[in-house]
C-alpha cells in the first residue's frame, strides 16, 4: 500500500466520521432495532444529519481552532501531547450529545434510547483511549473501527438480524485496510492497532448485549 492511499483511508475512516457511518447503516438496514422504525425516511435522514453535526462537525471545528490557536501542532494529532486536549474536548462534546439525544430531543429519547446507548459506548471508548494515551499511543482509528465491528456483530448475534451480515463483512475488510494504512504511515505499532481494535469491539458489543 502506498502512502497516499494510506492517507486517504485514514481520512475517509477517521474516528469522528465512524459514528455517522454506523448510525447510517443501522437506520437504513435495522431501524426497528434502534427504535427509529416509526420515523419517516426523511426524519431518519434529519436525525442522521443532526448526529453528524454533533459527532463530527462540532468536534472537528473545535480541534481546528485548537490548531489555529497553537494548542495542537498538527491536525493529524500524531503525538501524545497533541492528542490530549482534542480527546478531552471530544469527550465533553459527546457527553453533551448523549444528554441531548437521551433526554432533551423528544421523542427521540423515548422512541430510540439506543441512539444514546451507542453514543455512550463511543464516549466510553474515547475515555479509555484518552486515558491510555497519557502514556501509550493506542490507535483511535482502530478503536473506532472495532466499535463498528462490535456494534454490527453484536446486533447480529443478539437479534439474529443477518441483513447486517454483508455490511459486517465489508467492515471487516475495511478494517484490515485501515489498520494496514495506519502501520504504513508509521502512526502506530501492531500492538497499538491490535489493542485499539480489541477495545472498540469489547465496549460496543457489551453495550449492545447489556442495553439494547
Amino acid at each position: 500500500m502506498n502512502r497516499r492511499l494510506a492517507l486517504v483511508l485514514s481520512v475517509a475512516l477517521h474516528p469522528l466520521l465512524l459514528p455517522t457511518y454506523i448510525f447510517g447503516l443501522l437506520f437504513g438496514l435495522a431501524p426497528e432495532l434502534v427504535g427509529v422504525i416509526a420515523l419517516s425516511p426523511s426524519a431518519r435522514v434529519s436525525l442522521l444529519v443532526l448526529l453528524f453535526m454533533n459527532t463530527f462537525v462540532v468536534p472537528a471545528l473545535v480541534i481546528y481552532y485548537m490548531y489555529r490557536l497553537g494548542f495542537v501542532r498538527s491536525l493529524q494529532l500524531q503525538t501524545l501531547r497533541d492528542r490530549r486536549l482534542p480527546y478531552l474536548a471530544t469527550i465533553l462534546i459527546y457527553s453533551v450529545s448523549i444528554y441531548l439525544f437521551g433526554w432533551q430531543f423528544q421523542p427521540i429519547g423515548e422512541l430510540a434510547p439506543q441512539v444514546a446507548v451507542i453514543l455512550a459506548s463511543i464516549t466510553v471508548s474515547l475515555v479509555f483511549v484518552a486515558v491510555i494515551s497519557l502514556n501509550w499511543q493506542i490507535s483511535a482509528h482502530a478503536t473506532g473501527m472495532g466499535g463498528c465491528l462490535g456494534a454490527l456483530g453484536g446486533v447480529i448475534l443478539r437479534f439474529g438480524d443477518f441483513g447486517l451480515f454483508i455490511p459486517l463483512v465489508l467492515s471487516v475488510i475495511a478494517t484490515g485496510f485501515l489498520l494496514s494504512a495506519r502501520l504504513r504511515l508509521d502512526a502506530h505499532t501492531p500492538a497499538q492497532v491490535s489493542a485499539g481494535l480489541g477495545l472498540g469491539v469489547v465496549i460496543s458489543m457489551s453495550a449492545v448485549f447489556l442495553f439494547f
